[in-house]
């Protein structure tokens, strides 16, 4: 599966300590609780921010206090669950008998996960399909190469056979298939063109986000070329093509740029981050933050090759209407003022 969308942590234990609890390491503390899992374990889950103490972060030195709560997450779900087929409306781009290629809705969650059981791509998908591919041990993926996050628009593709499946994920692997975003980002990007190479990893401070590691110590490579399509004063229109597909990666690259994406709250992108603060401009940026309430981010276009004819294909989507309006509401707002 390639990984495009914010890493899913589902809650596996929680233990509240006893009222009359001792003070005591809560490496410690666990290892008389969780079975099978040594101290070792416990301290690096520590690390990733796997394991809080009445939802907060803590170190392996935190001492337990009494009735403290300890929730032990993990990137995967502690049970299978079932998937409900939903009839959902799909934006169905393309299809035949090997794929489908969908316009995704902003807002759309891909697959389910934790608060988002259903309503998402996937319920879609299992309503319209019985017997879609899954990519790999057995994941309640069915169909699904690749992802994009909830609040991204834009192409996916959706593989109907297992032959399509294997085909797929090893041209998104081998980096082969062609992948333009438009973004909208913060300030006017010096250069009409150029490449971001940075190694990027899950951020140490904030699992939900992805970092830049330019000297590569940590994360994997990554690398986004990007052309710019319109200056606008205060953010600028920007294509970006992915040679690789990290998580978060044009999100992270563009914010590593100095150009964080426009509305992206995860990322800082929904205050004003450049230009004036009086009121009628303050104003101006909170209406169209209203109008797109998310980040400025749509997979435009998508090409590969076809995993039974051979034949290279590509396929276009218009940007959605929330972004074109803000995109339009800045090109008039930079002409008359």
């Amino acid at each position: 599966m390639i990984e495009e969308n914010d890493e899913e942590l589902f809650e596996h234990f929680r233990i509240e300590a006893d009222p009359k609890q001792s003070l005591l390491r809560i490496d410690k503390f666990l290892i008389d609780r969780l079975p099978h899992t040594s101290r070792n374990r416990i301290q690096d889950a520590i690390k990733q921010n796997y394991i809080k103490v009445n939802g907060d972060d803590v170190k392996s030195n935190y001492k337990i206090r009494p009735k403290d709560v300890v929730t032990i997450f993990l990137p995967k779900p502690k049970v299978d669950f079932e998937i409900i087929p939903q009839d959902i409306p799909l934006n169905i781009v393309f299809e035949d008998d090997h794929l489908m290629i969908i316009n995704k809705e902003p807002g759309m969650v891909v697959h389910p996960g934790h608060n988002n059981w259903d309503g998402t791509l996937v319920n879609a998908l299992a309503f319209k399909f019985k017997n879609l591919p899954t990519h790999k041990n057995g994941e309640q993926k069915p169909g699904l190469v690749h992802r994009i996050d909830k609040d991204t628009s834009g192409l996916l593709v959706i593989a109907k056979t297992d032959q399509a499946m294997t085909n797929l994920a090893k041209q998104f692997f081998d980096h082969s298939i062609e992948r333009t975003y438009y973004a909208l980002v913060w300030g006017e990007v010096k250069e009409d063109n150029g490449t971001i190479e940075g190694h990027i990893g899950r951020s140490f401070s904030d699992r939900r986000m992805s970092t830049v590691f330019p000297d590569g110590e940590y994360g994997k490579e990554a690398i986004t070329h990007y052309q710019v399509l319109k200056r606008l004063r205060y953010v600028s229109l920007v294509k970006c093509n992915l040679e690789t597909g990290r998580t978060h990666q044009i999100r992270a690259h563009m914010k590593y740029l100095g150009h964080t994406l426009f509305n992206d709250a995860l990322y800082g992108g929904d205050k004003i981050l450049k230009g004036e603060r009086f009121s009628k401009y303050k104003s101006f940026v909170e209406n169209c933050f209203s109008l797109m309430p998310r980040q400025a981010l749509h997979a435009k276009t998508l090409g590969f090759i076809h995993p039974v004819s051979n034949e290279f294909i590509q396929f276009d989507s218009e940007i959605p209407e929330d972004f074109q309006s803000v995109i339009d509401r800045w090109e008039h707002y930079v002409q008359y003022t």
